[in-house]
């Protein structure tokens, strides 16, 4: 059996795909840098080292609390988004090897979809199994 093409995505529909899915895989490849992390640490040092010349006021502490919070707020959004995506992605992964090995339960393709009590039932199926064949071994 030959595998099936699937058609991907042009160069056109990559680029038009929706402005927030483009703008959070920018912020993704541009926070994994280790120069991101470096420009962090000395975007923090200057804003400590400017403590005494704003006499540590409170408007001095708020800029560095506000900007952190905006900061973090925003990054949930684009950490879940990234996770989501490697998920459907690694879900899909997992899905062609089911597929394609003759052994596998292709009902274990959308196991993700399934209620919690037939996957609740699956695990017992599975330790069962497990346990028959540990006895066997």
């Amino acid at each position: 059996m030959r595998p099936q093409k699937i058609q991907t995505t042009s160069d056109s529909e990559r680029r038009a795909a929706p402005l927030f899915a483009r703008f959070a895989r920018w912020v993704e490849r541009q926070v994994g840098r280790s120069s991101t992390f470096v420009f962090a640490i000395a975007l923090i040092i200057a804003w400590a080292a400017s403590g005494p010349l704003f006499g540590w006021s409170d408007t001095w502490q708020l800029v560095i609390n506000t900007g952190t919070t905006i900061v973090t707020f925003l990054m949930v959004f684009v950490i879940q988004n990234t996770q989501t995506r490697d998920t459907q992605a690694m879900q899909l992964k997992l899905d062609e090897l089911i597929r394609v090995n003759k052994m596998a339960r292709n009902s274990l393709i959308n196991l993700e979809d399934m209620s919690e009590a037939d996957v609740e039932r699956l695990k017992t199926a599975f330790a069962t199994l497990n346990d028959q064949w540990t006895k066997h071994s």
